[in-house]
């Protein structure tokens, strides 16, 4: 090889390996927000499988990450999955406790099942736990198998809510308004 040649090969390595390494950086980043690619929740390791801006209008309003124990092929999989899941989200600007409840209301309406009197009663519950919230503030909704769903962040005074149905609803509703598996 000339040394033209070699310099030209060792350019397009280097090139290759910086935007290999870029593409790997930038896999658990949207809107400015890092998140780490995996996290450990009760010794067990959850696994960053989508992570997504919302926008309305012109502003960042969020980002939100799924973070899943299992790798799911498909959204009916990601949402009967009896293993640990956490839907994160990160708050980029102020939001008051209105429009966060009247957001999760306008989201969930939409599915059946929210309506079931012991869902509805869960959903209160919810919603009760939250706060206004600050630019930064996290909430955080993770479902452990066997127990429920655990809500906490800034964003939430925390509350539990017993058993899997509520959790499945609330993340069907998610994943079927932000399809990103196939259904």
């Amino acid at each position: 090889m000339t040394g033209t040649a070699l310099k030209m090969g060792a350019r397009g390595f280097a090139l290759g390996m910086l935007l290999l390494v870029g593409g790997i950086a930038q896999a658990g980043q949207a809107g400015g927000v890092n998140m780490p690619d995996s996290l450990q929740v009760e010794g067990r390791t959850l696994a960053l499988t989508h992570m997504e801006l919302k926008k309305k209008l012109f502003f960042n309003v969020y980002v939100w990450s799924l973070y899943m124990e299992e790798e799911p092929t498909c959204f009916k999989q990601a949402v009967a999955s009896n293993s640990l899941k956490r839907l994160h989200f990160r708050f980029l600007r102020t939001i008051t406790k209105d429009q966060l409840v009247g957001s999760f209301r306008e989201g969930l309406r939409q599915n059946p099942a929210m309506r079931e009197d012991a869902l509805n009663q869960s959903l209160e519950k919810l919603l009760a736990s939250l706060h206004d919230v600050r630019k930064g503030d996290d909430l955080v909704l993770t479902y452990l198998p066997g127990s429920g769903l655990h809500v906490s962040g800034g964003a939430s005074g925390g509350v539990h809510i017993p058993g899997k149905p509520f959790a499945d609803a609330l993340f069907s509703s998610w994943l079927n308004t932000h399809p990103i598996f196939p259904q």
